[in-house]
């Protein structure tokens, strides 16, 4: 069975994207039965271009993404979530809408490297730093055995993903 990780961020256009992106990708190297969801308490509309781009050189397909409402995956005929992480402190703090299942909630918080100083080299150079910290906590996502884990035990595993 599927387990569906929903990644928010406000404006589900960098980190947020960039989590799913990168979840998906290495589920998929991996033959892990994983797929990864990203949205927005407000989304912005469009993904930031070095979000793309950073994913892209990556070798991770972006065709088809786009930024969306976390309300779409309230509503009806929307996958049941296991685990919702928040990757923006601002997302964090918001009231969350009700997830059908009642998922493992976890905050994994990232600086926004939207808000980097200096020119186009230096956000590059941001997008691809937050990536790279985002895909190792993926990697240690997908090395659990999320099938056989309960919720407590699935709480307590991220809080220390969290933690390292």
């Amino acid at each position: 069975m599927t387990t569906h990780v929903l990644i928010l961020c406000t404006h589900n256009s960098a980190r947020s994207v960039l989590g799913e992106g990168m979840l998906n990708h290495l589920a998929a190297r991996l033959g892990s039965d994983v797929r990864a969801h990203s949205a927005g308490s407000t989304p912005s509309g469009r993904i930031n271009p070095f979000a793309l781009e950073a994913l892209s050189n990556a070798g991770v397909d972006t065709a088809g993404f786009r930024s969306k409402s976390w309300d779409e995956f309230t509503a009806p005929g929307a996958p049941e979530m296991r685990i919702v992480i928040t990757v923006c402190d601002s997302a964090a703090k918001e009231t969350c809408p009700f997830w059908p299942g009642s998922p493992v909630r976890m905050h994994w918080g990232y600086p926004d490297p939207s808000n980097t100083a200096g020119g186009d080299e230096a956000k590059r150079n941001a997008f691809e730093l937050t990536r790279q910290a985002i895909g190792y906590r993926m990697l240690q996502l997908l090395a659990l055995p999320l099938e056989t884990m309960d919720n407590a035990s699935l709480q307590a595993a991220l809080t220390a993903i969290a933690n390292r």
